[in-house]
């Protein structure tokens, strides 16, 4: 586990970083997809209207959380590839959910299974199943 030196609020400071945080993350994580229609500005567009915070880790941000905030519902959860394993998703869980609060919900990709493992060992429970045209996925809840 390394220190995380914050969790912050988003600024406009962290954009570059965190558009390459995003690509990286997502060519990982999403295996089943082609990458190549993965695009840096691809963050811009995923965290419209929503609010984000971000870990930083001697001055990098290495990743962060956005959510919908009327429907307290997580959109993104985002580690450097380099830093996973490290407990910098669970500090940007955790803070997310001490301020939204909870129930909270988010969508996890079955495919994705190192994340659905996480959100399980989490206590998330699934609520419904659906389909996306990335794949079939599961609505996920924390309500404790």
């Amino acid at each position: 586990m390394i220190n995380i030196n914050l969790i912050t609020p988003y600024c406009n400071e962290h954009t570059e970083a965190l558009r390459h945080v995003f690509l990286r993350s997502r060519r990982h994580a999403f295996y089943w997809v082609n990458s190549s229609e993965f695009q840096l500005g691809d963050f811009d567009q995923s965290i419209v209207g929503e609010n984000l915070l971000v870990a930083v880790y001697q001055s990098r941000p290495v990743g962060f959380v956005s959510w919908w905030a009327p429907g307290n519902f997580i959109h993104n959860l985002f580690v450097d590839p380099d830093f996973h394993g490290q407990g910098i998703g669970t500090a940007l869980l955790d803070s997310c959910l001490k301020v939204i609060g909870r129930p909270a919900r988010l969508k996890c990709l079955t495919a994705n299974q190192s994340a659905m493992d996480f959100y399980l060992r989490k206590k998330w429970t699934v609520v419904e199943k659906g389909d996306s045209s990335e794949g079939e996925f599961l609505l996920l809840s924390a309500n404790d």
